[in-house]
């Protein structure tokens, strides 16, 4: 994992930044919303920051404006599953946050299952399905209600929450809609829980209480009911232990930088880790800033600190041949 980040004194350290936002994923709007609340942060800090639509032709741009190095704002698949961090890692462009490895296996729900049970993470309980003839045995093993899952996507986009039996087929289909990998997830009753990470440290834990049946995209992204409460309320000496256990899946499947850890807690207030995420949403309902904030770091800031890991020693890590500085300088 590359660190520490160094800490830069000077908005023309940074050179020309390049904000790549939006995209053609099924995220594209709350990827444009991110980016342009990172762009509009890192101009008044001074930055010499510029918008990019991924969905153009990006790297042309990023080429023939000779861009030093990139805020990447982009969600969901072709942004955040490492296609685009393996492009910019091959045109010598320093980027932000995780590189292809993290960002690939992060990407992937059932890999980053795979993973972490391999490590002795625990997760919710759950049954890959590859269609009707898989619903009896699956509701056999978990039971109801399960919630139905894409195994590649994010912003709980294509998730259903199953309740009934006939249920089913719709939410296989539904998910289905998202990716060709469908798994099916024990439903768990306790309290969710995100864990924010900046610089490959956690920030205070913050609980979700949303009042849908589960933290869906509406909750995400616009609902303003949706309760978010930090500090948490856990004593200190358990919000440490979990905090140490986030930091765990974050860095074991090979994520740096900055992100967010989501899980639940099981009735013996074990974690029981739902995802990590590489390059989290920075709109006005979003996690990141507001763990940040408790730690008194602004949003402004914030974009700042981000843009900080775009410094990261990247030849320690192994997915791709080792990068050089950019050939633009900064």
């Amino acid at each position: 994992m590359p660190g520490p980040y160094p800490r830069i004194d000077s908005a023309e350290q940074f050179g020309k930044v390049a904000v790549l936002m939006g995209g053609d994923s099924a995220e594209r709007e709350i990827s444009l919303m991110s980016g342009q609340a990172v762009l509009e942060a890192l101009v008044r800090k001074g930055i010499d920051a510029h918008p990019v639509d991924a969905a153009g032709d990006p790297l042309n741009a990023l080429s023939q404006d000779r861009f030093d190095r990139v805020w990447l704002a982009l969600h969901g698949r072709g942004g955040e599953d490492g296609t685009i961090q393996g492009l910019l890692t091959m045109m010598n462009m320093p980027f932000t946050g995780s590189a292809v490895l993290g960002c690939a296996i992060s990407m992937d729900k059932l890999r980053t299952k795979r993973l972490l049970a391999g490590m002795g993470i625990d997760t919710p309980a759950y049954c890959e399905m590859s269609g009707e003839q898989d619903f009896e045995s699956v509701i056999g093993m978990l039971g109801l209600p399960m919630i139905v899952k894409p195994a590649a996507e994010g912003s709980s986009l294509g998730m259903t929450r199953v309740e009934q039996a006939e249920q089913l087929a719709e939410a296989y289909r539904e998910a289905a809609r998202f990716c060709s990998e469908v798994f099916a997830e024990a439903w768990v009753s306790g309290p969710e829980f995100t864990a924010t990470v900046l610089h490959d440290q956690v920030l205070p834990l913050i609980r979700i209480d949303a009042i849908n049946s589960f933290y869906d995209y509406q909750a995400k992204y616009f609902s303003d009911e949706t309760r978010y409460v930090c500090p948490c309320g856990l004593p200190e000496h358990q919000e440490r232990l979990l905090a140490a256990a986030s930091m765990d899946a974050f860095s074991g499947v090979g994520a740096s930088g900055w992100g967010r850890v989501d899980f639940m807690l099981a009735d013996d207030g074990a974690p029981l880790v739902l995802e990590v995420n590489t390059t989290p949403g920075m709109t006005t309902h979003s996690l990141v800033p507001m763990a940040a904030a408790e730690t008194g770091i602004d949003f402004d800031e914030l974009t700042w600190r981000i843009l900080e890991t775009s410094f990261a020693d990247r030849r320690s890590e192994s997915d791709l041949s080792p990068a050089v500085e950019s050939s633009h300088g900064a």
